[in-house]
């Protein structure tokens, strides 16, 4: 329960120290896992002290325990150790320091270890983190790439010289931070998201020389495998190990099984790329050529046609065509014409004797009334009335008798 305090009526500082103390006394024992990161042993001491860190936490925790607790893993136990302790918390009201009194330290076996990165891996499977679609690819030619390693390492010195061997002018942004310990996954990973953060930093390279199992726990750990997922910059794990592989290489972009396989995939051979070059140019230069030859060969034989050769042949050869349909043309229009020519006059004769006007010159005349009819029937006219008599020079005028 929270304790009522004032300005006025301030809490001593050794009741504040007192209720504390009491708070914890209240937790009871608990088992605590953590990684030893300090040990110590003093000769005839009857009590053992020990630092206690979490491998993916920057908070560690003393630990004390009597000597015979301590011998009895003595042999299993030591520095970088994972340990499960079961202990009780203490206050340590004088000074206000909290630690742990252990009654049990059961070393953790590989493969206990190794069941629960089995279990991990699952889990962070599950999720979607090693999913292939997620994986970037590398640039073919990075021109900042950033490390990181142990400091003046193997795993460093193989990266940066045969990257450098292969193409000279490649760049490196190099961070050199604890590969093993309590104190490798905070610091690896404030490293990979330092480089993520750099916009000029093309892809980043996790690189360490293998190891034990153990030793490469940090490269398991689950904050270090979230913050890598996270990266928007390839990210290539070159653990060096056989036959264990820890999670980075799962959701790493590109797994390589050294760091110098590493510098030969990120960094093409300027050797290999100018040979490339020299192969592709010379097949480029085949290839005009062939064109160029394909092409003359075209060209001659366009040159050696009759068409070609002689362009005015085939304008004479169509001339004397022309000449020859045209004489073709006019002999038949005339040809037409004197036919139409003749059945015209042979048909203007029969009009001419057939006309009424040559009837007339024969003769005869017609009789017409007033109104312009002509006569056909006697019956039509009456006695006394005037008629019209039209002759082939003439006409004069007739009155029809009774």
């Amino acid at each position: 329960m929270a304790v009522h305090s004032t300005p006025e009526s301030p809490l001593p500082v050794g009741e504040v120290s007192r209720l504390i103390g009491g708070w914890i006394d209240r937790l009871g024992a608990v088992w605590v896992e953590g990684q030893i990161t300090q040990l110590s042993r003093r000769p005839g001491a009857g009590v053992v002290f020990l630092t206690l860190r979490d491998p993916s936490h920057d908070v560690s925790v003393s630990v004390t325990c009597y000597r015979q607790v301590f011998d009895a893993v003595a042999d299993v136990v030591g520095e970088g150790a994972r340990v499960v302790v079961q202990a009780k918390p203490e206050w340590y009201a004088p000074r206000g320091q909290l630690s742990l009194r252990a009654a049990e330290i059961k070393p953790v076996g590989v493969g206990e270890l190794l069941a629960r990165l089995e279990q991990l891996k699952k889990a962070l499977a599950r999720e979607g983190l090693f999913a292939p679609e997620r994986k970037k690819s590398l640039p073919f030619l990075p021109q900042l790439i950033g490390l990181v390693c142990g400091r003046a390492s193997a795993a460093e010195r193989d990266v940066l010289e045969n990257a450098r061997h292969r193409w000279p002018a490649v760049r490196f942004e190099v961070r050199n931070v604890p590969v093993q310990g309590v104190h490798a996954v905070p610091q690896v990973t404030q490293a990979v998201k330092e480089l993520d953060a750099m916009d000029d930093v093309d892809v980043i390279v996790v690189a360490r020389g293998g190891g034990s199992v153990e030793d490469l726990l940090p490269f398991s750990d689950e904050q270090l495998v979230r913050a890598v997922a996270a990266c928007r910059t390839p990210v290539v794990s070159a653990i060096g190990h056989e036959p264990d592989n820890p999670l980075l290489d799962h959701v790493a972009d590109l797994r390589a099984s050294t760091p110098t396989d590493a510098a030969k995939k990120v960094v093409p051979d300027v050797g290999e790329e100018y040979e490339r070059v020299r192969q592709l140019r010379d097949r480029a230069r085949r290839c005009v050529a062939a064109y160029v030859d394909r092409e003359e060969r075209g060209l001659a034989h366009a040159l050696a046609r009759p068409s070609i050769q002689d362009p005015h042949r085939m304008i004479d050869e169509r001339a004397d065509q022309v000449t020859a349909l045209l004489e073709r043309g006019r002999r038949s229009l005339g040809h037409q014409l004197d036919r139409a020519r003749s059945e015209l006059t042979h048909t203007h004769a029969r009009v001419v004797a057939l006309s009424p006007a040559a009837t007339l010159k024969r003769g005869y005349a017609v009789l017409q009334r007033a109104d312009g009819h002509a006569v056909r029937d006697p019956g039509e006219v009456e006695p006394g009335e005037t008629l019209r008599a039209r002759v082939s020079e003439g006409d004069f005028s007739v009155r029809v008798d009774a």
